[in-house]
């Protein structure tokens, strides 16, 4: 069975930094385009960042220079590298992945999805 483990998560202060990683088993994501959401209570689910077998990679504006995603194509995992975290970057994130390109999961598709992991950011 097919799975998206996110590690990562936890508490910081605003201004700080967390990295988020995502490991998949039970399946080889290489030629899938994966990324990351978020989502808080009582919203919908927000694309954060995904990036592509090619190195492509596409960002929510307002975490683009404060984000950072990367893929180790070696270990078919993702982090996403988040600096100068704000209050409003509190969330559940979850690592997915898309058949297709990073446009396709930017626009909200994804295919598979983790379980999630909780960031809280602190005033």
């Amino acid at each position: 069975q097919a799975q998206l483990v996110e590690s990562g998560g936890g508490l910081v202060q605003a201004g700080g930094s967390l990295r988020l990683s995502c490991v998949p088993s039970g399946r080889t994501f290489r030629r899938y385009t994966m990324g990351w959401f978020r989502q808080v209570p009582g919203k919908e689910r927000e694309f954060v960042a995904a990036v592509d077998w090619n190195g492509n990679t596409d960002y929510q504006q307002s975490v683009r220079g404060r984000f950072t995603i990367s893929r180790d194509s070696a270990k078919d995992s993702i982090d996403l590298l988040m600096n100068n975290l704000q209050l409003e970057d509190a969330a559940v994130y979850y690592c997915a992945a898309v058949w297709g390109d990073v446009a396709k999961m930017s626009s909200g598709t994804a295919n598979y999805w983790g379980q999630g992991t909780q960031v809280t950011v602190s005033s």
